[in-house]
């Protein structure tokens, strides 16, 4: 039997509204794959628009390839992000209810805001810095709709890639930025995921794809390839991916995010409930 896209993309999207758990799509049609995955989140993109959300930008997720063993992963996958799931942090802070999640993670990333669309099918990372307007500190916070975050790769991308929320830290500004300089740093540089003040996990800014900017050039290539989707613009804010493991996040912790070797400033993060 087909799989009926509208249905699962419909099932899906109340899950994510209502933070509940569903079936896999991949359970109920075992030849359900990529192609079904991203036209389910086409459906569940036009259904999110419809009804008043605007499009920011977009996630990446599954850039870390030391992750992949523990979920099943396969490739990156992308999702939009949209005005009501992305939060601006101030002065470095910001506080987020974990309201209608299910089993919420965080993950800190390396956002991008375009200035320009990047190209498909570039490989230098300073040639990529070139389309963006300024860098920052993020946290995803990723979410799944299926038992146990068990999933295969197909499903994951149909729960829009597991994008719950975004936030955003202090921005800089990369106009004056030498790109090349700056393509060194991004690559290097470490971050400290800290909870309530305890070190909970380390990353580098490689663990995104080799590099941040192949992140970005990764989604470029993907849709280009997908004619549902609109192309990347300018003023959209991508974020890349995170740089350490995903951690279980619950209500009345603090986490932190300090980079050393990029000169972004820590973003710390409230949860409540």
């Amino acid at each position: 039997m087909p799989v009926n896209i509208r249905q699962v993309a419909a099932r899906i999207l109340a899950a994510y509204d209502n933070g509940t758990l569903t079936g896999t799509p991949c359970s109920s049609s075992p030849e359900f794959g990529w192609e079904d995955a991203y036209e389910v989140a086409a459906e569940i993109h036009a259904a999110r628009v419809s009804r008043g959300e605007r499009p920011a930008g977009r996630k990446i997720g599954f850039t870390n390839r030391n992750i992949w063993a523990e979920y099943g992963a396969t490739s990156p996958i992308w999702a939009h992000v949209y005005d009501s799931s992305v939060i601006r942090a101030q002065n470095g802070r910001a506080q987020l209810s974990l309201a209608r999640s299910v089993s919420p993670r965080i993950e800190p990333e390396i956002a991008f805001e375009l200035a320009s669309p990047v190209a498909p099918d570039m490989r230098d990372p300073a040639a990529i810095l070139r389309s963006i307007a300024w860098f920052a500190p993020s946290f995803e916070i990723v979410d799944c709709h299926f038992e146990d975050w068990k999933f295969k790769g197909a499903d994951s991308a149909a729960d829009q890639s597991l994008h719950w929320r975004l936030v955003i830290g202090e921005p800089v500004v990369a106009s004056a930025c030498d790109k090349v300089a700056l393509a060194k740093q991004l690559a290097d540089c470490q971050v400290e995921l800290s909870c309530n003040g305890q070190t909970r996990d380390c990353g580098t800014g490689s663990n995104a794809l080799g590099h941040p900017a192949l992140a970005l050039a990764f989604l470029a290539d993907i849709v280009a390839r997908q004619p549902r989707f609109a192309p990347l613009a300018a003023g959209e804010v991508i974020t890349t991916g995170t740089l350490t493991a995903a951690l279980p996040v619950t209500a009345g912790e603090t986490w932190t995010s300090k980079f050393s070797g990029l000169p972004v400033a820590p973003l710390t993060l409230e949860l409540t409930a």
